[in-house]
């Protein structure tokens, strides 16, 4: 579909909590390190259907992560909304591209703090730091 950007596979992820521009890279890994000692592996749940956020971002809802996310997220960060990111549009109508049914589920027993690299094509993630659950 013209104007539509989709992920590709190796970018599909949840955010649990988005940090911006970080200058203490050590220090934001020792901190998510120590939020996270305590935190009990998850099962995720993508479903129930393809959905949008507005017109720009094409997405699968995730739930099952809410307490990760509260282990990592501060009280003044936006509300998690657990979401895979499929696409993003630039003027295409997303509206047709919703309603499919997904379904899947899968046990969460690891976390990763990632930085990402934008650029003009598709985002390149590398991974800093891996958190094992217990």
């Amino acid at each position: 579909m013209a104007g539509v950007r989709w992920v590709p596979d190796r970018n599909l992820h949840v955010t649990l909590r988005f940090l911006g521009d970080v200058d203490d890279v050590d220090g934001a890994q020792e901190t998510s390190g120590d939020r996270l000692r305590a935190a009990p592996a998850a099962a995720a749940q993508l479903g129930p259907a393809v959905d949008r956020f507005g017109n720009r971002v094409l997405h699968v809802p995730v739930a099952g992560l809410d307490d990760l996310a509260r282990a990592v997220r501060e009280p003044d960060d936006p509300p998690f909304r657990g979401h895979v990111t499929l696409a993003r549009s630039r003027g295409a109508r997303l509206a047709p591209l919703t309603g499919a049914p997904v379904s899947a589920r899968w046990p969460v027993g690891e976390v990763t703090l990632v930085a990402s690299h934008l650029g003009t094509g598709p985002s390149a993630y590398q991974v800093v730091a891996r958190f094992l659950l217990r």
